[in-house]
């Protein structure tokens, strides 16, 4: 059954349309202004938007361009328009509109419009780039294989050391043909079951769990109760530590839900030769779903690509380098991005390395005060990971718990009430 959108501020049309509509077998689904209607839209994805021009938000014109511009017109727009408005509705069919209808709306040119805007041949679809693309790097192999090999026993995975675009490469290995796909981050309304089970047997997404908010984060908490009910596969990221997330207000039984099964993204570290082919991939990407104008690498870029540092981020290289190929493209003023492109993108300045920088204060002390300080530190993160357990905490660091607990006393290190039993 088709789902076709209202847009419309005035209520007595809104209710018109639903009911032809509705006595036509379609699912319909009503908006009052543009901010409804991008819910809707990112939550349901309709076959169909009827979209008024006239609103008091944000008129439809500015939001079709708004859907044109952030690629979201994958679904046909007919625009609804007075009199008045007919010159602009046609404008409108410069930025993706399908056809437009002239208020007030004849009944059989409602309907014959509806249907030809759903029986529109779209062009097909692009596939999504995936793991399964990346053939001649053996390691990228061995990963793909491990993260299938775990989502097979698992309805809910976490994927370590990446997120975002790269996150989602990873997620679309999992995903079926044909099956459906929903980007928890992008609801911001609270989860329904009919939402959930609308993309029975389906993948959820979460490309970044550091940027859910406390409504999404209720959500994630709401959908992992139901995964294996519907068949559903839960496929989320991260870049941070989950202690990062715990410090940040998450839930600390949700985040061992998520943080049961888990694959780390493998390190780039080492593996030079394999870059260009994985860098060319994702340009050649990035340029077929037109987020990018035409470019192409030139062998020197490439070669500089495969030079760069990847020791230095290991928790998020992947994720740095499909920022930076996104970048270079964007940025090139030729089609040939070229080795001095890459240099101005991410010079190799010959530096203090990053990690350097940061224990710079330590190597202002004498030796005595930067060896206490820093396994002030040292314990301070272990007790944060550990929960305050001092017995896993005296694990972790070879120490005998009474020669552990004097240690802590001498360094001042606060235990907390679990620290103290």
């Amino acid at each position: 059954m088709a789902i076709i959108l209202v847009v419309d501020d005035e209520v007595g049309i809104r209710e018109l349309l639903s009911e032809i509509l509705i006595d036509e077998g379609y699912d319909v689904r009503l908006a009052e202004n543009a901010t409804a209607a991008r819910q809707i839209r990112n939550e349901l994805r309709p076959d169909l938007v009827l979209l008024d021009i006239w609103m008091p938000d944000t008129d439809g014109i500015s939001l079709l361009k708004e859907w044109h511009a952030a690629g979201h017109l994958n679904m046909p727009v007919v625009m609804m328009s007075g009199h008045g408005t007919i010159d602009t509705a046609v404008e409108a069919t410069r930025f993706g509109a399908f056809d437009f209808l002239e208020k007030p709306i004849a009944l059989q040119k409602l309907l014959s419009t509806v249907q030809k805007a759903l029986k529109h041949d779209k062009p097909p679809a692009r596939p999504a780039l995936t793991l399964e693309s990346f053939t001649r790097s053996a390691f990228v192999k061995d990963f793909k294989r491990r993260l299938e090999q775990a989502a097979a026993k698992s309805p809910a995975l976490l994927i370590k050391g990446a997120n975002g675009g790269m996150a989602e490469i990873c997620a679309r290995t999992l995903q079926l043909p044909r099956a459906p796909w929903l980007d928890l981050s992008e609801v911001s309304s609270a989860l329904t079951q009919e939402m959930l089970e609308k993309i029975t047997g389906g993948i959820l997404f979460v490309p970044n769990l550091a940027v859910l908010g406390k409504m999404q984060q209720m959500n994630l908490a709401f959908a992992m109760e139901r995964l294996e009910k519907l068949s559903l596969q839960l496929v989320a990221a991260t870049v941070a530590p989950l202690s990062a997330l715990a410090e940040a207000g998450w839930d600390g039984k949700l985040l061992s839900r998520i943080g049961e099964v888990w694959v780390a993204m493998p390190s780039l570290a080492g593996h030079g030769d394999e870059l260009p082919e994985i860098a060319g991939l994702l340009l050649t990407n990035f340029v077929e779903r037109g987020e990018v104008p035409q470019r192409r690498f030139s062998t020197a870029a490439l070669n500089a690509l495969r030079s760069l540092p990847w020791k230095r981020q290991p928790d998020s290289s992947w994720s740095d380098l499909y920022v930076l190929v996104r970048n270079l493209a964007l940025t090139s003023l030729d089609e040939e991005i070229s080795a001095e492109d890459v240099l101005r993108v991410m010079p190799q300045d010959g530096g203090e390395r990053p990690e350097m920088q940061s224990l710079q204060p330590l190597f202002d002390q004498p030796l005595r005060e930067a060896r206490d300080a820093f396994e002030k530190l040292y314990f301070e993160h272990h007790l944060r990971l550990e929960g305050g357990n001092m017995t896993k905490l005296a694990e972790r660091s070879g120490l005998e718990r009474t020669h552990l607990y004097r240690k802590l006393k001498q360094l001042d290190v606060k235990l907390g009430k679990r620290g103290e039993e």
